[in-house]
């Protein structure tokens, strides 16, 4: 008589339990850069640094990159003598080194050949936001608030709107701005830098 055999089934994997925070190495922000001068960290790799952690760079769709270069050619226009424009570089906060979409920085570039900008360079910060736009409303303004960077722009992709944050707490349990403003499609934001406004533009210019 033949027996008959039932293969077991497979093991289903279980989920690892996650890490607790506390027991995750934080690098700091010199360590960051020993990483990529020394090639640890290369182009390929595309992470920034948040928290002191790795955190992977989200992916920009084609609206997002529209929306980037429109607003980098409004803001242009409008920049004045002493200020110039980075796109997706990095700034050095604290514990922290984010990539926003537009940075305005103070002085021209030659200043940052030797080291990276950090907040107190910049005049303003923007974040073009769609499916990033949870995120750029919490953890990039916290990030922003706590460095006291002056001025916060998300343009909207999903509302179409820009929102600007200013008057910044400094670190605080929850940093945050202490001012919001809305700009719908049909208004014109203004830009301001060093607490002086050095243009308006329409909203819907900075919109694909």
């Amino acid at each position: 008589m033949s027996a008959t055999t039932t293969a077991p089934e497979p093991a289903v994997a279980e989920t690892p339990a996650a890490i607790p925070l506390e027991r995750l190495y934080r690098i700091s922000v010199d360590q960051y850069h020993e990483m990529a001068r020394h090639g640890i960290l290369k182009p390929k790799d595309k992470v920034v640094l948040i928290r002191g952690y790795l955190v992977e760079k989200m992916r920009k769709n084609p609206p997002h990159v529209i929306a980037a270069a429109l607003t980098r050619v409004a803001l242009e226009k409008v920049l004045p003598t002493g200020w110039f424009l980075n796109v997706q570089d990095p700034v050095a906060l604290a514990d922290s080194e984010p990539e926003p979409d537009i940075s305005v920085v103070r002085g021209e570039p030659r200043l940052f050949f030797e080291r990276v900008p950090t907040a107190s360079d910049a005049g303003m910060l923007v974040e073009i936001s769609d499916t990033s736009l949870n995120v750029d409303r919490t953890t990039q303004l916290q990030l922003y608030a706590e460095a006291k960077v002056p001025v916060y722009w998300i343009v909207n992709l999903m509302d179409r709107q820009v929102e600007v944050y200013t008057e910044p707490s400094g670190p605080a349990a929850v940093p945050s701005f202490a001012k919001q403003v809305v700009f719908k499609e049909t208004d014109t934001v203004p830009v301001v830098l060093d607490g002086v406004e050095v243009g308006r533009l329409p909203v819907r210019d900075l919109l694909p």
